[in-house]
């Protein structure tokens, strides 16, 4: 691995320079500019997801590390940077509204422990056999979350961001389908979304399950087709199962630690890890159903026991042999999230080398990126594409 400069860049300056290349590019030619070969969707209209600029960047949660997640300012603050994708979390309200939260638990993600109207709406429930106790978005009329704002999720390392704390409501996601095609006729292209379904299983044993009422916005915005600017994910592959027999959308299969089990595995007792998923013969099974994966990043590259990143596994070419698009999850600019190899300085709240990072696993061949900093994925995707 070749040496890396030890200084590293500023929060502000990072961002004004992605936001100046951005500028000067435009933002569809920062699409094409980031592409390594792949043309970049159709202008104005719908495009095959093999279209997308390679590495493709997805602004995880919106722009999450400049704005509160899930808002509609941090989804207009990455489109505007140049995301190719936003992405949106859904999980349902008590009378069966979908919105985009990134868990149903919202008490660090909103102000509601400042509402007294709702103190007796706290809660201990188990929520994929993890025990947690705050609010919760089933137990809200949309009405009532309306009433709500949204917040910084985690003020320890993104204290900037806590200034717009309260700016925004929570977003419904219809609301955001109408945002997306206002914006795509405003820019004269489409915009692309990521969708994924939170806690399905647990849901449907609510009664409130995601995959119907989903399908039925789809299919309401144009957006239930094979061609249509919109990718749907899931970690329980159940889900996407239940939805290719809705939709003819595209399906991402999400992957976490090797040694986890997809929570509806687990109910329904099919012994399966991860582990086994990422082997030829669960990516082959996967390929029946969905056209791509989206593993944590771990997957793609290890980190040893110092935390600082190893040799590439055979995940990106089994994929590829499967015909699986491989968009890995989260690049963050923070020291504390990145490889320590890639980290600069002794402050974790610092931005390290994610420009060295984001190379690395460009280099292991995945075709995009889920990113909370879309402009500095960008600019890495930009750089790899000059090579």
């Amino acid at each position: 691995m070749t040496e890396r400069a030890q200084t590293a860049p500023g929060r502000r300056t990072l961002l004004g320079a992605a936001v100046l290349g951005t500028t000067a590019l435009g933002v569809s030619g920062t699409a094409h500019a980031a592409g390594r070969g792949a043309p970049a969707g159709r202008s104005g209209g719908h495009g095959s997801y093999r279209d997308l600029p390679v590495p493709t960047v997805i602004g995880h949660r919106g722009a999450s590390g400049y704005r509160p997640e899930h808002t509609l300012g941090s989804y207009q603050l990455a489109l505007d940077m140049g995301a190719h994708i936003v992405e949106q979390d859904l999980v349902p309200t008590k009378d069966g509204h979908l919105v985009c939260r990134h868990e149903n638990d919202i008490t660090g993600t909103t102000d509601v422990a400042e509402h007294p109207e709702f103190a007796s709406r706290k809660a201990t429930k188990r929520v994929d056999g993890v025990s947690i106790t705050g609010w919760f978005t089933e137990d809200f009329t949309l009405a009532e979350l309306k009433t709500l704002r949204a917040k910084e999720r985690i003020p320890g390392n993104r204290q900037e961001n806590t200034v717009y704390d309260g700016r925004w409501e929570i977003p419904t996601f219809e609301e955001v389908l109408r945002w997306a095609d206002e914006e795509g006729r405003r820019r004269g292209r489409t915009v692309w979304l990521y969708v994924e379904t939170k806690h399905p299983s647990y849901f449907r044993g609510l009664g409130l399950g995601l995959e119907e009422p989903l399908a039925k916005l789809l299919r309401r915005y144009g957006r239930h087709r094979a061609n249509s600017a919109l990718i749907l994910q899931s970690f329980e592959p159940s889900s996407m199962q239940r939805l290719a027999k809705l939709v003819a959308t595209p399906r991402v299969v999400l992957l976490s630690g090797p040694k986890e089990r997809p929570w509806d595995f687990v109910e329904s007792g099919d012994p399966r890890t991860v582990a086994d998923l990422v082997r030829p013969a669960g990516l082959k099974w996967i390929a029946t159903f969905a056209q791509g994966i989206g593993p944590t990043l771990d997957l793609v590259i290890p980190r040893d026991g110092a935390g600082r990143l190893t040799t590439p596994t055979a995940l990106v070419a089994d994929a590829h042999a499967r015909g699986l698009v491989l968009h890995p999850y989260t690049m963050r600019n923070e020291n504390t999230f990145l490889p320590a190899d890639f980290r600069r300085g002794t402050d974790p709240n610092a931005y390290g080398d994610v420009f060295g990072a984001l190379r690395a696993y460009f280099e292991a061949g995945i075709d995009g990126i889920f990113s909370d900093n879309p402009d500095t994925a960008l600019l890495a995707a930009a750089d790899f594409a000059k090579d």
